[in-house]
């Protein structure tokens, strides 16, 4: 069925099935000879990312860097992305793009700032540091914690340790000035890129698909040269609806009409997934989304492969924006977790990808059929389970997408130069 045109069949209803018809004219003149994804590969290469949606102004938000982590966050929350641009409060009105921004902080990195205060407190005099200490005790310990070190005068964080995730951890963390206090630039640290990694408006469609898939980027901003500002931010979410508007074009069922075992999906087997426990601390679960570079992970029963519910990266909000929620719990386990904050946002008439519980497929589901799930539901991932309900996989946005374009020999060249990735056990 085609779904991308009106009712006269000619016109796209909309600016993403209009992107597709420009995909499908170039299509219909590429060699015959070329494989599939040649073809894509020539056509998204032809399309300068300029083309792309804008995407709602509410996603093209940028913070100051001198914004208090508590300002950031409920930003992010309030906006419901993943990341934000940091604009360097002490830039001057004239910088260029590249000195304008210092990174982009997201959700991971509030992680590692999160695990960072926990393993403090398991050292035993937390609450006296955060009530009443000032910024030189904290300043360095949390620059090096967000830098993937730790300090010698507290001890590795255990994650089952009942203190370090009692409901009232985080209460006490969320109303402490040093919370309130703690800036934006202060963990610059732990942004994914530094300095910046962005597109100008020229680069090719191609490039930002690639960054999004291989080189494993949530969202890629485009910068406007001229007035030395962010212009666009794609997400792999908008790619993904994207696709979704473009059903029923040849170029697109020749991809998305194929089964997910006939494409290698799922590209992570049931073996190699990364999983806690329902009785697992909370703190387990995004402790494994940092260390193993992920962003979610499912909840499944204890001494079973079925799961109950998935956490996401973005999900550490509700222990930030809610604290109040826990405090009933000596320690936060992922199912009571899941369970009060689906009560809350409940409560609250809330939307939240947490409530779509475990959204799940079977590997003889077409793409396309995926794709619809992923974009109706606005969620990351979706499991691949068998008969009985066992997982057998997991497929992520970036999953997708590196199945509809492959990287060319030699194609980025010098890029990445000066553009240089953190140590991987500080990134998520």
């Amino acid at each position: 069925m085609v779904v991308n045109a009106d009712q006269d069949g000619e016109t796209p209803r909309s600016p993403e099935a209009k992107l597709g018809m420009q995909v499908e004219d170039l299509w219909d003149v590429q060699e015959a000879q070329l494989t599939p994804t040649e073809k894509l590969n020539a056509c998204f290469e032809s399309i300068p990312v300029s083309a792309f949606p804008q995407a709602p102004s509410s996603q093209v938000t940028e913070i100051s860097s001198d914004s208090s982590l508590a300002e950031a966050v409920k930003l992010l929350a309030r906006n419901k992305i993943l990341s934000a641009p940091v604009v360097d409060c002490k830039a001057p009105e004239d910088a260029s793009w590249i000195d304008r921004y210092i990174g982009i902080v997201e959700f991971a990195g509030i992680v590692v700032w999160i695990l960072h205060q926990s393993e403090k407190m398991e050292g035993g005099d937390f609450f006296d540091l955060a009530m009443n200490s000032s910024e030189n005790d904290f300043g360095p310990a949390v620059v090096a914690a967000t830098n993937g070190m730790t300090s010698p005068r507290f001890r590795s964080i255990h994650p089952d340790s009942p203190t370090a995730t009692c409901g009232k951890f985080f209460e006490m963390l969320t109303s402490s000035d040093f919370y309130k206090d703690t800036k934006v630039g202060d963990i610059s640290g732990s942004f994914r890129w530094a300095p910046f990694l962005a597109l100008q408006k020229s680069n090719s469609f191609l490039t930002m698909l690639l960054l999004l898939s291989k080189y494993r980027m949530k969202s890629v901003p485009v910068v406007d040269l001229g007035e030395a500002k962010i212009d666009n931010i794609i997400t792999q979410s908008a790619v993904i609806h994207m696709l979704e508007e473009c059903a029923g074009l040849h170029w697109f069922e020749s991809w998305g009409s194929k089964k997910l075992f006939e494409l290698g999906l799922p590209l992570m087997k049931s073996s190699h997934i990364i999983k806690v426990c329902e009785d697992e601390p909370v703190l387990q679960a995004f402790k494994l989304m940092r260390q193993k570079g992920v962003g979610g992970l499912p909840v499944v029963r204890s001494g079973g492969n079925k799961a109950i519910g998935n956490i996401s990266i973005r999900d550490i909000q509700f222990l930030l924006i809610a604290p109040e929620i826990y405090n009933e719990y000596r320690s936060i386990t992922a199912k009571n977790f899941l369970t009060t904050v689906k009560s809350y946002l409940e409560e609250h008439q809330k939307e939240s990808p947490l409530l779509s519980g475990m959204v799940t497929c079977r590997r003889d589901d077409t793409l396309k059929e995926v794709i619809v799930k992923l974009d109706s539901m606005k969620i990351h991932r979706i499991y691949v389970v068998d008969e009985t309900g066992d997982l057998e996989g997991v497929i992520t946005l970036r999953d997708i997408i590196s199945k509809l374009v492959h990287e060319p020999r030699g194609y980025f060249g010098d890029f990445f130069d000066g553009v240089i990735p953190l140590p991987a056990n500080s990134r998520v």
